[in-house]
């Protein structure tokens, strides 16, 4: 019984080391424009630039596929803060 209970333990440790090291061998640095180009859209989701909601118009946009005049509910001066923010982040 003893050694079934170490024997766990063991293997618990050792694949807790495990996924560890792989989670810092393998680390993703994660977009961070997407979101940030998402908050800076009025949030409606409606659809209407033709993309599917505010966060694929916003992944539209980093990419260079889309222009922010097709937001029609987005005021011009978040726009034009939209289009500030990509051309210092590009």
């Amino acid at each position: 019984m003893i050694n079934a209970v170490i024997s766990m333990f063991a293997i618990g440790g050792v694949l807790g080391i495990i996924l560890g090291i792989s989670s810092k061998v393998f680390y993703v640095e994660e977009d961070t424009r997407v979101a940030d180009v998402t908050a800076l859209l009025p949030g409606y989701n409606c659809g209407g630039c033709g993309f599917p909601g505010c966060s694929g118009f916003a992944a539209a946009l980093v990419d260079g596929e889309a222009k922010v005049d097709l937001c029609k509910p987005a005021k011009a001066d978040k726009k034009q803060e939209i289009k500030e923010y990509l051309e210092a982040n590009a």
